[in-house]
């Protein structure tokens, strides 16, 4: 296994605890508030907390995938793909921090 991917998966499995948080609030708020802004924002939560948790199936529990992705996937693919989850766990850690300022 590689560096690369320990990395996407650690992050993903981040980007699904802060999503989760963010869906507590926005949900909180939208039930508060029924303002169409905290219902945009509970979509945009569940879908990328929905998008978080097919990468962690695949990159942990499906059986085929799962394989190929810690063995057979060059490194420059897994560097762009734990990029890409790094970058997206800044992201959202900062829109976190935001709403929870």
């Amino acid at each position: 296994m590689s560096l690369w991917f320990d990395v996407a998966r650690v992050a993903a499995g981040l980007n699904v605890l802060l999503l989760a948080v963010l869906l507590a609030v926005w949900g909180r708020n939208y039930l508060d508030i029924r303002s169409k802004h905290a219902l945009g924002l509970m979509v945009f939560a569940v879908l990328l907390l929905l998008e978080n948790a097919v990468a962690l199936y695949i990159y942990l529990l499906d059986p085929v995938l799962a394989t190929w992705f810690a063995s057979d996937v060059p490194a420059i693919a897994w560097r762009g793909l734990m990029a890409l989850h790094v970058l997206e766990t800044v992201g959202i850690a900062f829109l976190v921090w935001i709403t929870m300022d």
